[in-house]
């Protein structure tokens, strides 16, 4: 049925969702997103979407997550024409936690600022 492996179509669908986000999605609300990783069921039915955000703000989260929801049937469509696969997956976007974006940019430059005085 599909043409994909598994681990190659869940990184498919995180680089076009990635793509179709930035390019095709206008809703201010998921601007800032990025997909973080995919995991999609051996049926190749169902894929779970992890993002991560700029901000950890929870009403910024609540804005991304309502975003995401609405945005849903546009991805799917844009997917099955850009996927060449028979039917593309149902998706839930779940926010990466592991991810707490903003916070690990501010450590990696705090750690740059901190290199470059020991220069």
């Amino acid at each position: 049925m599909a043409h994909y492996r598994l681990g190659r179509l869940e990184q498919e669908i995180q680089r076009e969702v990635n793509d179709i986000l930035l390019k095709r999605v206008r809703d201010p609300r998921v601007q800032g997103i990025t997909v973080t990783g995919v995991v999609a069921t051996g049926d190749y039915q169902q894929a779970t979407i992890y993002y991560s955000i700029l901000s950890d703000k929870a009403s910024d989260g609540e804005k991304a997550a309502q975003g995401l929801t609405k945005a849903t049937g546009l991805i799917r469509s844009e997917l099955s024409s850009r996927l060449n696969i028979f039917k593309v997956p149902e998706l839930t976007f779940e926010r990466d936690e592991s991810v707490q974006y903003g916070s690990h940019i501010d450590e990696l430059l705090n750690k740059l600022h901190r290199d470059d005085a020991n220069l």
